[in-house]
């Protein structure tokens, strides 16, 4: 993933991610096929009201995804993502909507955990696309992979100010989860640019975040 980091220090929220997704690829082989990305977006519509200002700042190869929640105008803001997404070489996924995908060209989708099951026949339905999953437990995680998701997002690693997110896992007991996933998982909830560097041993295979871009993502 090209570009300076987002901010300074070796140690910063990408950097640390390419480093994780340079491990796991060597690790779990991650370089056949399409792999996940290892630094991913998330978009919400209260805390990144505007994430297209967000998206067109953003490394080359980094995952967004796109959370529309049945707003009225989902087709009309994926579509303006899809368009920067691919100027800029970025992987667009969509949540949960399958369909919203396909109408405007997204790379794969993102699953919430209680739609996980789908993801085997959304890429037998779509073979080129990612298909991704979130998880708030060791035992979700392993259901996730198994039903075929190609990574698994697995929240909350900190205090997050996410609805869904609950009590934090902290470094060591994700550690633990991400060495006996089986497959790919990347670190969600209250990961910044500071506590970005207390995850570089866990075994993850990437990181994940809706706050800590904002404005200070790179302008490459």
């Amino acid at each position: 993933m090209g570009g300076s980091a987002i901010s300074g220090g070796f140690w910063t929220l990408e950097r640390t991610a390419q480093f994780l997704g340079r491990r796991a690829a060597i690790r779990k082989g991650l370089g056949r096929g399409r792999a996940p990305p290892f630094l991913l977006f998330f978009t919400d519509p209260v805390r990144t009201p505007q994430p297209e200002a967000i998206v067109r700042r953003l490394p080359r190869g980094t995952g967004v995804v796109f959370r529309a929640f049945g707003a009225a105008d989902a087709d009309a803001r994926g579509l303006a993502l899809a368009a920067v997404a691919r100027a800029r070489g970025l992987v667009l996924l969509v949540g949960a909507d399958d369909r919203l995908a396909a109408r405007i060209g997204a790379a794969g989708v993102h699953l919430p955990e209680r739609l996980a099951h789908r993801a085997r026949r959304l890429k037998a339905a779509h073979p080129r696309w990612i298909v991704t999953a979130a998880a708030h437990s060791a035992r979700a995680v392993r259901q996730a992979l198994a039903y075929g998701a190609d990574a698994v997002a697995v929240s909350a690693v900190f205090e997050s100010r996410s609805a869904s997110a609950g009590a934090p896992l902290g470094a060591l007991r994700l550690a633990i989860l991400a060495r006996r996933a089986g497959g790919p998982v990347i670190g969600l909830g209250g990961v910044d640019n500071k506590k970005a560097r207390l995850l570089k041993d866990t075994g993850l295979a990437g990181l994940a975040a809706v706050d800590a871009f904002g404005d200070r993502a790179p302008r490459t």
